[in-house]
């Protein structure tokens, strides 16, 4: 399977990707949040116009592996960190290691772009997510709540890891 990420700069990727979106969000959030909360943040935060918007206007770099997921970047340079804003992978990719493959190039991302810190967010009642993160080497840092409008909240978590200046690659011993 080809894990190698598209960076997303075209209309057919941005349809591609909110394809993507109400397809993973409708599979996994309707049992934590509900129906109407899902299509509310679909269309608020995942449509062909909201994603166009976070990429012409809001520094928002999305990725895309076709037929399996796609994930957002948000660099912060004033505070040397970068928030992984989406990371979604179709149900029947899950445990094909795409999400940790997701994750490493975020990490690659980030220290490309001298980030000390990438950070994301996710619900608190999302055990399995969470769990994965932490496998990541995510730890929790704090709880987040936020009104999105029409009485809804995002009820989260913020989990984050430090980015060191290496690649684990770089850090093995040299032979000899």
């Amino acid at each position: 399977m080809n894990m190698q990420p598209e960076r997303v700069n075209g209309i057919e990727q941005i349809q591609t990707v909110a394809a993507l979106a109400r397809e993973t969000w409708m599979s996994h959030y309707v049992p934590i949040i509900g129906r109407a909360q899902v299509e509310y943040m679909l269309e608020k935060y995942q449509s062909v116009e909201a994603i166009a918007r976070q990429i012409e206007a809001e520094g928002y770099e999305y990725y895309l592996i076709p037929a399996c997921g796609y994930f957002a970047l948000v660099p912060d340079a004033a505070n040397r960190s970068m928030l992984l804003s989406k990371i979604y992978v179709r149900a029947e990719k899950r445990g094909t290691g795409l999400g940790r493959a997701m994750v490493a190039y975020a990490e690659q991302r980030g220290r490309e772009l001298g980030c000390r810190e990438l950070w994301l967010t996710v619900n608190r009642n999302n055990a399995g997510s969470i769990a994965f993160y932490k496998r990541m080497g995510f730890r929790k840092t704090n709880p987040l709540v936020t009104d999105i409008g029409r009485g809804f909240v995002m009820d989260d978590w913020r989990m984050a890891k430090t980015l060191s200046s290496r690649s684990k690659a770089d850090r093995l011993p040299r032979p000899g």
